[in-house]
């Protein structure tokens, strides 16, 4: 899949103006995060990508065609999205017939969706409350569920708002098995997400956004090597990454055995100077 997003402009009804400009392209199965602070347009824009929300000014191009040419039902059958709130993408009496209504709706059989419920169901880890009422999961399984809902429609691209937001570590870990699962099955994922942690362990390319703009699309150890834009963008790096950046280590580090091997290295270098 190739979405072209082209002087995408987003005006609300009010005048005020939430994206100014947007030009860039997602292909590949590259997983993607989207990060910037609250207010910089991260779900404003996404919510353009299938359909949710229509461009003022501008277009967006699926595969060449633009996504006016269709409704966002059609378009969600390639593109699914996951809310941020969960409450607002469950609606029936088990976690079975949410999985199941995506499917039906597209026609798939029985005996198929039976089987793809399984492996989905392990894979967000509902394989034991598929009886359950939505409502009756806590809130971190509630958010799996609506994750298991668009996985069972097999879209080409995947978008997480927000997935990290009162996960554990078990959570995120298994959000990480997620992300991982979709590039094996050559799907696209897209996060926005503020938890920088997850980013590096989880993406190696970023698109940092701030008022209605991308600033930045790069690898990790781009962005977060480039103190302009993170000051512009107001984000912060993970911990790990900071400490790197005050003892002047010449590569941003993400990991411990990053940070261990570049300290050495910084160590190594100031004993030969001296």
């Amino acid at each position: 899949m190739r979405i072209e997003v082209k002087e995408l402009v987003h005006e609300y009804l009010s005048g005020d103006i939430a994206l100014n400009g947007i030009n860039t392209i997602f292909e590949g199965t590259e997983p993607v995060a989207i990060i910037g602070q609250n207010g910089a347009g991260k779900t404003t824009f996404v919510k353009h990508l299938n359909g949710l929300l229509r461009p003022t000014n501008g277009e967006i191009l699926i595969n060449g065609e633009s996504i006016m040419n269709h409704t966002t039902a059609f378009w969600s059958r390639k593109i699914g999205y996951v809310f941020q709130n969960p409450d607002n993408q469950l609606f029936l009496e088990s976690v079975k017939k949410e999985f199941e209504f995506g499917p039906k709706q597209q026609g798939i059989p029985k005996k198929e969706i039976a089987e793809k419920m399984k492996k989905v169901a392990d894979l967000v880890g509902l394989t034991d409350s598929l009886s359950v009422h939505p409502f009756d999961l806590n809130a971190t399984e509630k958010k799996f569920c609506t994750i298991g809902s668009i996985l069972m429609m097999n879209p080409e691209m995947i978008i997480l708002d927000e997935p990290t937001c009162g996960q554990d570590l078990e959570g995120n870990q298994r959000l990480a098995r997620i992300i991982s699962a979709l590039k094996d099955n050559n799907q696209l994922c897209i996060t926005i997400t503020h938890d920088m942690k997850f980013v590096v362990e989880n993406f190696d390319q970023l698109i940092v956004m701030a008022k209605g703009g991308i600033l930045k699309k790069a690898s990790k150890e781009e962005i977060f090597s480039n103190t302009e834009i993170l000051k512009e963008s107001n984000v912060s790096p993970p911990p790990i990454t900071r400490v790197g950046h005050s003892l002047g280590l010449e590569k941003s580090v993400f990991t411990k055995q990053d940070f261990q091997y570049q300290f050495e290295k910084k160590r190594e270098e100031i004993r030969i100077y001296r």
